[in-house]
């Protein structure tokens, strides 16, 4: 029976790990199908805060309607989903990690109103946006990629 499944689900990756927002969540398992990575049910709200219901997933007043394509028994295709919310994805390894959802970020456009965020000045002393709000501030950045 396990031979079976394994070859249904891939062989299962090092144990993966998630890099959301400002956290890494290790995942409790993890399986890789046709370059997917499918994830317990029960490790989604610790990766980006839906949980699974019967109408899709869910968090606060967001569903998202989840195909079969995305769920099987108590798997759900995070790969997948990230796709279908038009979520930035990228996998190094046994490390994926998610950009912002465009739903969830709809409501910082609205209220014209950056998320806060920390990083280290020249100095090397961090500081947070929020430290200067209600300022006008120009903030420039650099990737070497």
């Amino acid at each position: 029976m396990l031979a079976a499944t394994t070859m249904l689900w891939g062989a299962p990756p090092a144990r993966s790990s998630v890099l959301y927002r400002d956290r890494l969540t290790a995942l409790s398992s993890s399986r890789l199908e046709s370059g997917d990575l499918w994830i317990p049910v029960a490790d989604l709200p610790a990766v980006n805060g839906f949980t699974v219901k019967p109408q899709g997933a869910c968090r606060d007043d967001i569903c998202i309607p989840l195909a079969k394509t995305l769920k099987k028994s108590n798997w759900v295709n995070l790969s997948g989903f990230a796709r279908k919310v038009g979520q930035p994805l990228v996998n190094e390894g046994a490390t994926w990690s998610l950009g912002e959802m465009p739903a969830l970020r709809s409501g910082f456009l609205q209220s014209r109103i950056a998320p806060d965020f920390a990083a280290k000045d020249r100095q090397g002393k961090t500081v947070q946006l929020k430290d200067f709000r209600g300022r006008k501030i120009l903030l420039l950045t650099w990737a070497s990629w």
